[in-house]
């Protein structure tokens, strides 16, 4: 589902400034986004999604921002989040999935400190000492985080060490926004702003994605940190305050249609055997999580119009009866080879079937469609990251970024 809105009054022909911004959505949410973004790369003649002006992540979609401000292209994601042999690093997604022991020993050890203040007020009231005076005593030892996101930390640290990249927002050419909130004050924080560009960038996604009861809070410089979806879903404001021309956001997250009238055959079937309401608490709060992330979405880009009238904005959701984005677990890695060819599909779809009206929005910014290539409609994921080299040693890595950095200031002086 391509969602357009366009700029007023009319962009001017200076060179455009193009920013990304990423939703979280779980390991579900970042295969989604990976595979549109793929397809976004290669079919938009003119854009280069690695080498943009500024980049927003928020929870999953952090990890990908992280990557693409490093000059990472999508080919090379791809490859790493899929498994492939030509991959440059390995991923091994059980190594997200490990238990949070030190966090449930904190918990333990807290047993009889809990348990005596409940005792004490069992003898100071045993008669008003019900059952939720046990649920509350009991809550207060369960552990804030069932995995141990260090992992998190860990693996954005390794990809971000080798030359050529930095996790240090500071040595950046372009600009990363890292959302996370502060769970004290409910606050969103933005890491790679002036006053938090000194956190590492691999500890600002590890907070940025604890997504609570799933992570602990990561703590950073004694501040306790939660993932950044809990206060906006996409937090575009942050890359059009930095006066972007054109923003291309990603939510991978919208309620499920169950009832879709386009299909009048299956209207009654589905009336009577797929209502989200008996198949089961999981799905009835999947659907509940992504209206509120969709009511949020709305009103923020409905008020972007106003609130940036010269910045336009390209989104791209799943369609809202796509049976494969909302029936499979948000927190699944088993098939992401194949949700992450589902995505790519879907959004070349998307381009094909709107090309005229998608060509009018870009040729202004120096962008256009790639007609030949959105016209094979054979093309597969894999035929996308078997074309040219997979990696490069670490110094050709190195220069190659070099020379994309300084093309760009060349470009840049030059529109000037």
């Amino acid at each position: 589902m391509l969602k357009l809105q366009d700029a007023s009054p009319k962009r001017a022909t200076k060179q455009p400034r193009i920013g990304l911004a990423m939703a979280g959505g779980g390991p579900l949410g970042a295969i989604y986004e990976l595979g549109a973004l793929r397809a976004l790369d290669e079919s938009i003649d003119g854009l280069s999604l690695h080498a943009l002006d500024t980049y927003v992540g928020v929870s999953a979609g952090a990890f990908l921002a992280a990557s693409l401000a490093n000059n990472m292209s999508t080919a090379q994601m791809c490859r790493i989040f899929m498994d492939r042999k030509d991959a440059e690093f390995a991923f091994r997604p059980e190594s997200f999935l490990k238990p949070a022991y030190r966090e449930y020993l904190r918990q333990i050890k807290r047993i009889p400190k809990v348990t005596g203040e409940a005792l004490i007020e069992l003898l100071k009231n045993p008669l008003g000492f019900g059952v939720s005076e046990t649920f509350n005593a009991i809550s207060q030892l369960l552990p804030t985080g069932v995995f141990n996101n260090s992992t998190v930390n860990d693996f954005i640290e390794e990809v971000l060490s080798v030359p050529g990249r930095t996790n240090d927002f500071r040595e950046l050419t372009t600009k990363l926004f890292i959302i996370a909130v502060e769970l004290d004050t409910g606050a969103a924080v933005r890491f790679g702003s002036d006053q938090l560009n000194d956190v590492p960038i691999s500890r600002a996604v590890q907070a940025s994605a604890a997504l609570p009861g799933l992570y602990p809070p990561v703590t950073i410089n004694g501040v306790d940190y939660v993932d950044g979806a809990l206060r906006r879903t996409l937090h575009a404001s942050v890359a059009l305050k930095e006066g972007i021309d054109l923003l291309i956001g990603i939510n991978p997250l919208v309620p499920y249609n169950a009832l879709n009238e386009d299909n009048q055959e299956l209207l009654a079937d589905l009336a009577e055997n797929r209502r989200l309401g008996r198949s089961g608490l999981t799905l009835v709060l999947a659907q509940t999580f992504r209206a509120m992330i969709q009511s949020r979405m709305q009103i923020g880009i409905g008020s972007y119009q106003d609130s940036y009238p010269n910045s336009a904005i390209m989104l791209i959701e799943p369609n809202r009866n796509d049976d494969t984005m909302f029936f499979t677990n948000i927190f699944s890695y088993a098939s992401r080879t194949s949700l992450c060819e589902h995505a790519y599909q879907t959004t070349r779809q998307e381009l094909r079937q709107r090309e005229v009206e998608l060509n009018k929005f870009l040729i202004p910014f120096g962008l256009k469609l790639n007609q030949e290539l959105l016209a094979d409609e054979t093309r597969s994921l894999s035929d996308s990251l078997n074309i040219g080299k997979s990696s490069h040693a670490p110094v050709s890595r190195s220069l190659h970024r070099a020379l994309d950095r300084l093309r760009n200031t060349i470009d840049n002086k030059w529109v000037a």
